[in-house]
């Protein structure tokens, strides 16, 4: 799994432009987060990619005008996957005890 950081700024198409690079290969995209950072945008992929792959997407992300830089390393797949509570929220074990209280 790669994980893979293009920061762009944010005009009309350019997010689609950036996600149809993996999708015309025929790649899963398992996890997209795009969001505002600094100065533009940021969208961070997880892929499945080999070296040749990681060229290609390289020349096709830059190839496009308002991307401002790429950036790739190896991804987690398990973190990814995992459900996330929000953010400021903190799961504590003593609140499952009290909903099987609850439920009995």
């Amino acid at each position: 799994m790669q994980a893979f950081q293009i920061r762009y700024r944010n005009t009309q198409g350019t997010l689609m432009r950036i996600l149809n690079a993996a999708s015309r290969r025929g790649l899963d995209i398992p996890t997209v987060h795009a969001e505002a950072a600094e100065n533009g945008h940021q969208v961070t992929l997880a892929l499945e990619v080999n070296a040749k792959q990681i060229g290609q997407l390289y020349r096709e992300w830059y190839s496009i005008a308002d991307v401002v830089r790429v950036r790739s390393g190896a991804g987690h797949g398990e973190a990814w996957s995992a459900a996330h509570p929000p953010a400021g929220v903190t799961l504590d074990a003593s609140l499952d005890d009290g909903r099987s209280a609850a439920r009995a």
